[in-house]
């Protein structure tokens, strides 16, 4: 991996930022706008959550492919294509006559994050040397965490207002900021070695990505017993088998999975993937919860959900200097002994709950987002050099998305199965519905808070990493 020739570490990163900050905003931020458009559009609610499983189906299937895409094209090649193409899909998604259209629109808003989001770490482990990555992997944190955490508050402000349209709308003059600098200050920080494209890798990446999460958001609909669910499951599955095997026999893989043979990057990798399974199941349901459990109308939902965001960017501004200091060991213990409370507390509710409860109960969730987050990243990636650390990056990602979009189907479908398996009726059932739901995402945090206590206090020097075969 080459590094900056400017040294404007900070020039060239706002750009990234910017993008990657509407791209996961765009992740939660229809979140609390669900419940409106399945009436305004006319569909229910298995087929609503497409507008979150569909994004994050196009960026799970982009993702695994951005390593070999750096290889063949520029760095500012890559980040002005995926701003542009983010900028024609918010307009066709704020035009949409229906719910074809908007999804159209957010899928293609999906390309755009696959791109941009390992680009964010493929830079900044380029440009950055790895005694202050740590607090650029904070700032990266800011975004990947704060960005999705509130995005409900300001989605839910907007809709106070104005339609649902205006989401879209109103972060376009953030994409032409961030188009404007990322043309004018970024640079290429990885060779261009085109090397050999092996398509059949590219096919079995695709179906095998593609097929567990249209497997997956299938199943909040049909259950997941449907033998259409299966399928796509199983072939999903075994094409992911037969993908990574095939990875490890090539000499110039697509996606360089012998990264996997570093303990650290994989236990990072697996802490950053339950991490972000608990946060986008957490905000499917937290806005559901308040608008229908709890009877909020939507501009109120949106300014309760206003604490955890701005306890979310405190904590990601702050967690990448908390790395540099104390190390990943403590911190992601604190944060999924935290994540583990804040689940417990929700699990709890019900129709009669405070508002201050379920207040409190969103707060400690997301405090314990970026605090284990942004250290997980870095311990993981600063196990890896070379160009290793830019597939490192692209792996993590790739698992990261693949598991959001999973958690939020499996969270979609446990709500229903929550719903039907009691005899209350109305707001209460709907509560009893999430219950199930945030079980989910107790039992994830339970499995975090475990690993958590894997990761070691001593890094390794990535030079002297030994990869297992």
């Amino acid at each position: 991996m080459e590094t900056s020739t400017r040294r404007k570490p900070t020039l060239i990163m706002i750009g990234l930022l910017l993008g990657g900050f509407v791209g996961m905003f765009s992740e939660t931020a229809l979140n609390i706008a669900l419940p409106q458009l399945e009436q305004d559009l006319n569909v229910n609610t298995g087929t609503i959550q497409w507008l979150v499983t569909g994004y994050l189906l196009m960026v799970g299937v982009v993702l695994p492919l951005s390593s070999l895409l750096t290889k063949h094209f520029t760095t500012r090649q890559l980040i002005v294509f995926a701003l542009s193409d983010f900028i024609v899909g918010a307009v066709i998604s704020a035009v949409a006559a229906g719910f074809t259209g908007l999804l159209i629109g957010r899928m293609i808003q999906g390309i755009a994050t696959g791109l941009m989001l390992p680009l964010i770490f493929t830079v900044l482990l380029a440009i950055y040397p790895p005694e202050k990555r740590g607090g650029a992997m904070g700032l990266v944190g800011l975004v990947i965490m704060f960005a999705p955490a509130v995005g409900p508050t300001l989605a839910g402000l907007i809709l106070g207002a104005l339609s649902w349209r205006w989401i879209f709308w109103l972060f376009m003059p953030l994409l032409v900021v961030a188009l404007v600098i990322s043309v004018i200050f970024m640079e290429n920080v990885v060779p261009l070695t085109k090397p050999k494209v092996d398509f059949l890798s590219i096919v079995g990446s695709t179906v095998g990505f593609g097929g567990l999460v249209i497997g997956a958001s299938l199943a909040g609909d049909r259950g997941w017993l449907n033998p259409l669910v299966l399928v796509s499951l199983i072939v999903g599955l075994l094409s992911l088998i037969w993908y990574g095997r095939r990875q490890l026999q090539l000499a110039a893989p697509v996606l360089n999975l012998r990264a996997f043979g570093v303990r650290q990057f994989s236990l990072g990798t697996a802490l950053v993937m339950i991490d972000f399974g608990i946060i986008m199941s957490a905000m499917y349901l937290l806005p559901m919860l308040w608008q229908k459990g709890l009877g909020v109308p939507v501009a109120l939902t949106g300014a309760l959900m206003l604490p955890g965001g701005l306890v979310n960017a405190l904590v990601s501004a702050t967690s990448g200097r908390l790395f540099d200091r104390y190390g990943a060991k403590y911190l992601t213990r604190i944060g999924f002994l935290l994540s583990f409370i804040g689940a417990l507390l929700l699990l709890l509710t019900t129709p009669q709950t405070s508002y201050g409860y379920v207040v409190v109960a969103h707060m400690i969730l997301m405090v314990k987002a970026p605090l284990a987050m942004s250290p997980a990243q870095t311990y993981g990636l600063n196990a890896l050099t070379g160009a290793l650390a830019a597939d490192g990056s692209t792996i993590l990602n790739t698992l990261q998305q693949i598991l959001g979009a999973l958690a939020t189907a499996i969270a979609t479908s446990l709500l229903a199965w929550g719903q039907t398996r009691t005899s209350a009726t109305g707001a209460n059932a709907f509560v009893q519905g999430t219950h199930a739901g945030f079980a989910f995402t107790l039992i994830f945090a339970l499995i975090g808070l475990i690993l958590a206590f894997q990761v070691r206090a001593d890094q390794p020097d990535p030079a002297t990493v030994k990869i297992d075969d």
